[in-house]
């Protein structure tokens, strides 16, 4: 999972969380524990039952591969709307990812927004840092996800994901499939006109 995970997340709508085009390390309060590494001291707030807990559980179980446990941390309407669409969560496992939890910010009554960073190597093992808010609910089980929010397309705002109204995702997903497919056919129609006149 590299820069490309929004991006699948979007067009493959088998759920496997991932990051986007843009990059960089945002200021991140409280820090996350064994984001770093994803193993390690947990911070204070991790090991409380809170938000920043939750968020950390859920990515630490996609970066292991465990999708029964990222199913688990995602609210149960979350669960239950993409069942009956045959979604699942599918996380795809990495040894050399790596993550951050930072500021959670309340949303309204028992709603937070939880910022986070993941890397990983890229096919040039260069390591590749996006950042994506996490949408998490207060339940009887306790925080949830709902949702994410990431930057898909550089410089543009993010896009949200709606785990609990995945009819809206399959929108989504029609939308960025055929925009990825736009904005390539406009580079390549870009790329062919230097060549054209330097032949004339």
């Amino acid at each position: 999972m590299t820069r490309k995970w929004m991006l699948t997340a979007v067009a493959v709508l088998t759920m496997t969380f991932g990051g986007c085009d843009g990059s960089g390390d945002s200021e991140q309060s409280p820090p996350a524990g064994g984001g770093q590494e994803a193993s390690g001291d947990q911070s204070a707030d991790q090991k409380s039952n809170g938000p920043a807990r939750a968020t950390h559980e859920f990515l630490e179980a996609v970066r292991t591969g465990n999708d029964e446990k990222a199913a688990m941390m995602m609210t149960a309407t979350a669960r239950e709307k993409t069942a009956e669409l045959e979604m699942e969560v599918a996380p795809t496992g990495s040894d050399t990812a790596q993550f951050k939890v930072g500021e959670v910010r309340p949303m309204g009554e028992g709603r937070v927004a939880v910022a986070s960073s993941w890397s990983d190597l890229d096919a040039n093992s260069k390591r590749q840092t996006d950042e994506m808010v996490w949408m998490l609910r207060k339940s009887p089980e306790g925080w949830r996800i709902a949702g994410v929010a990431a930057e898909v397309f550089e410089g543009e705002p993010p896009l949200l994901l709606d785990f609990e109204n995945p009819q809206e995702m399959l929108k989504k997903q029609q939308w960025v499939q055929e925009e990825i497919r736009r904005r390539a056919q406009g580079n390549q129609s870009r790329a062919r006109k230097p060549q054209e006149s330097m032949q004339r």
